[in-house]
C-alpha cells in the first residue's frame, strides 16, 4: 500500500447492485417495482397465520434459487444464505466483477441480518420435536444457523479471500455493513466490498414473536395499505423478506477496470440511543447524531442535502421520533429536504431493509426521480414528504436513515459521481 493512500483515504463509488425482494429480483426488476408503485404486502402464504393477531407480510413470490446456486450446494443452504448468494451473485454480474481475476485476497463480504439463519433453526426444532431423533435434523443446521453463514457461502462461492463480516445489528444491519465495507475500503485494507444485507424471517414462531409485542400491523382485512410510513392511521411494522447487495469499491480500482458507477457513497455515522430495546428515543436525539456524524464525514452542510430516504417503518414511535431526528440534523433545512420511505412497498425486510433502499437509492442519480412513500395520506409531521406519483427531480446528494431494536443507528451519505 502506497503513502499516497494511508495519507488520502480512496474514494468509494459503488460499482454493482443486486436484490431479491418481494417487489422485483435484480436491478431494473427492484427499479421496476418501485417505479411500479404496487405494495407486495399480503396474506401470508408459507405458514399458517391464523393464530396471530397479525397475518400479513410481504413474500417474495418467484425466488428459484437453482437460478443462482447449483441445486447440491443449495440443499445445503437455509434461505437466508441462498438469498445472500443470489444477490451477491446479481451485483457482481452487474459489476462486471471477477473476484478471483480482480485480487481476490482485495475483495471482501459484509453481510447484515438481524436473524440470520434462525428461522431454518425453527423449522429444524420443530422436525427434532415431532421425531425425537438427531439423526432427522439437517446436518447443516449448525452451519446454517449463525449470522456469518451468508457471507462465508457468498465468499467460498464466489473465491473471496478478503475481509468477511456478518453483523446482527437489527433493522440497522445493512446499512451498517456497507457502512463498514466503506470503511474498510478507505483504510486500505480492501479494493472491494460485496456489502448489504439479507433476512429470510417467515416463520411461525419468529414472525409470532414480533406479533407477541405487538410490533405488527394487524390491518389485515386491507394488507396492500397496511405498511403505511409516516402516515397518521399507521398500526405497526409489516414484515418482509428479501436481501440487497452493493458492491462498493476504491474509485482507482473501478476506473482501472471501466467499472459501471451508480454513485459516490462519502458518508457513514452510527450511534445508538441507550434507552430502550424497542422503542425509539423519543426526541430522536442520537438518531440525529448519527445523521450528523454522516453529514461531517461527507463533507456537507444541512442545507446540501437534496433529498432523505427515511428508515419509514410504519411503527407509530418511530414516526414521531425520526422527523424529530431530521430537524435535529438538519436545522431550518429539514422543512425544505423532500423525504420518503419505501417500505409501503416492500414491507420491513429487518436486517436488509437498509440494503434494499440503498439498492434503490444508489439508481437515483441516473433515474432522476424520487419514490413517494405509498400509502402515505395523511402525515402528521410538518416535513416535506414525497407523496402520489413521486417527484421528478435532478438531485445530488442523499442520506439514508436506518434505526433499529436495541436503538441501533446507521445512516450513509451517497453523492452524485463526478470525475
Amino acid at each position: 500500500m502506497s503513502n499516497a493512500r494511508r495519507e488520502s483515504p480512496p474514494r468509494v463509488v459503488v460499482t454493482g447492485i443486486g436484490a431479491v425482494t418481494p417487489i422485483g429480483q435484480g436491478k431494473q426488476g427492484l427499479w421496476d417495482g418501485v417505479r411500479r408503485g404496487v405494495s407486495a404486502v399480503r396474506r401470508v402464504t408459507c405458514f399458517d397465520p391464523a393464530p396471530f393477531r397479525s397475518q400479513i407480510a410481504a413474500e417474495i413470490p418467484d425466488f428459484e434459487p437453482e437460478q443462482w446456486v447449483p441445486a447440491r450446494r443449495a440443499r445445503r443452504m437455509d434461505r437466508y444464505s441462498l438469498l445472500s448468494l443470489a444477490a451477491a451473485r446479481q451485483a457482481v454480474e452487474d459489476a462486471c466483477l471477477k473476484p478471483t481475476r480482480n485480487g481476490a485476497e482485495r475483495v471482501g463480504v459484509a453481510i447484515g441480518s438481524a436473524l440470520g439463519g434462525v428461522s431454518f433453526a425453527e423449522d429444524e426444532h420443530e422436525r427434532f420435536l415431532v421425531r425425537r431423533r438427531l439423526r432427522d435434523v439437517s446436518p447443516y443446521l449448525a452451519l446454517a444457523v449463525f449470522g456469518g453463514a451468508g457471507p462465508s457461502n457468498i465468499a467460498i462461492a464466489l473465491g473471496i479471500h478478503g475481509p468477511t463480516l456478518g453483523n446482527a445489528n437489527s433493522c440497522a444491519s445493512g446499512t451498517i455493513a456497507i457502512g463498514e465495507a466503506f470503511e474498510l475500503i478507505r483504510s486500505g485494507r480492501a479494493d472491494v466490498m460485496l456489502a448489504g444485507g439479507a433476512e429470510a424471517p417467515l416463520a411461525p414462531l419468529t414472525f409470532g414473536a414480533f406479533d407477541l409485542i405487538r410490533a405488527l400491523s394487524t390491518r389485515n382485512d386491507d394488507p396492500a395499505h397496511a405498511s403505511r410510513p409516516f402516515d397518521r392511521d399507521r398500526d405497526g411494522m409489516v414484515m418482509g423478506e428479501g436481501a440487497a447487495i452493493l458492491v462498493v469499491e476504491a474509485l482507482d480500482h473501478a476506473l482501472a477496470r471501466d467499472a459501471p458507477i451508480y454513485a459516490e457513497l462519502v458518508g457513514y455515522g452510527t450511534s445508538n440511543d441507550a434507552y430502550h430495546m424497542v422503542e425509539p428515543r423519543p426526541d430522536g436525539r442520537d438518531a440525529a447524531r448519527a445523521m450528523t456524524l454522516t453529514l461531517e464525514q461527507a463533507g456537507w452542510r444541512p442545507e446540501d442535502v437534496d433529498y432523505i430516504n427515511a428508515h419509514g417503518s410504519s411503527t407509530p414511535k418511530n414516526e414521531i421520533s425520526e422527523p424529530l431526528a431530521i430537524k435535529r440534523a438538519l436545522g431550518e433545512a429539514a422543512y425544505d429536504v423532500p423525504v420518503s420511505g419505501t417500505k409501503g412497498l416492500h414491507a420491513h425486510a429487518l436486517g436488509a431493509s437498509g440494503a434494499i433502499e440503498a439498492a434503490i437509492v444508489a439508481q437515483i442519480f441516473e433515474r432522476d426521480w424520487l419514490p413517494p412513500t405509498t400509502n402515505l395520506e395523511h402525515a402528521d409531521s410538518d416535513l416535506a414528504y414525497i407523496k402520489g406519483e413521486g417527484l421528478n427531480r435532478r438531485v445530488d446528494r442523499i442520506l439514508s436513515n436506518s434505526f433499529g431494536f436495541g436503538g441501533i443507528n446507521g445512516v450513509l451519505a451517497f453523492q452524485r459521481f463526478t470525475p
